[in-house]
């Protein structure tokens, strides 16, 4: 029998490393660096943000985590970077988000393992939870194609794994597909 999208959503209640999984997150882009100070402090407690950041040489994107995870540790909020699990350590993250194959070693820590698909989602076996996307379009990956809800919830009804809707998210949509976890970058924006 075919699990739904609300009994993936319930594994969000399983303990990460000791907290529940946020149910939402916020992930950095040059598009909303100028706010995401703010975005941070308006988030609700424990919520989550993954620095990405990829614009910005190596020595300026370590200076930007640590003044984010300053923000984001006094309200509560995890902390994943874009990278390796040696390099997330390195930087004092909670965990790494990225493909299953540059996740898949490593020490311990929270993995957010990216999917767009069945096949990548059987592959990321040391995931502790996996992004799926794109759900809706975004102004990431314009005129790309798209999961929709329907597929959407198809997909996560089959995954082991909690799911992070991303793609074109916001609380709107996050509500229609079933008031599960969700991550974004525009809709922090305002």
């Amino acid at each position: 029998m075919a699990r739904c999208y609300s009994d993936a959503m319930a594994r969000l209640k399983q303990d990460i490393g000791g907290t529940e999984l946020p149910r939402i997150w916020i992930l950095s882009d040059a598009r909303n660096d100028a706010v995401l100070e703010a975005a941070l402090k308006r988030l609700p407690r424990g919520s989550g943000l993954v620095l990405r950041h990829y614009h910005l040489p190596e020595a300026q994107r370590r200076a930007r985590f640590a003044a984010l995870l300053r923000i984001a540790r006094a309200r509560g909020h995890r902390v994943v970077l874009a990278g390796t699990m040696a390099q997330a350590r390195a930087w004092g993250a909670h965990g790494a988000y990225g493909p299953a194959r540059l996740l898949a070693r490593g020490g311990a820590g929270l993995r957010l393992v990216t999917v767009h698909s069945l096949g990548e989602m059987t592959r990321a076996a040391r995931a502790d939870a996996l992004v799926l996307s794109p759900v809706f379009p975004t102004r990431s990956h314009p005129g790309g194609k798209v999961l929709g809800p329907l597929r959407f919830r198809l997909l996560a009804g089959r995954a082991r794994r909690p799911v992070i809707a991303l793609g074109g998210m916001d609380g709107r949509r996050a509500a229609r597909l079933g008031g599960g976890a969700w991550a974004a970058i525009d809709a922090f924006l305002r």
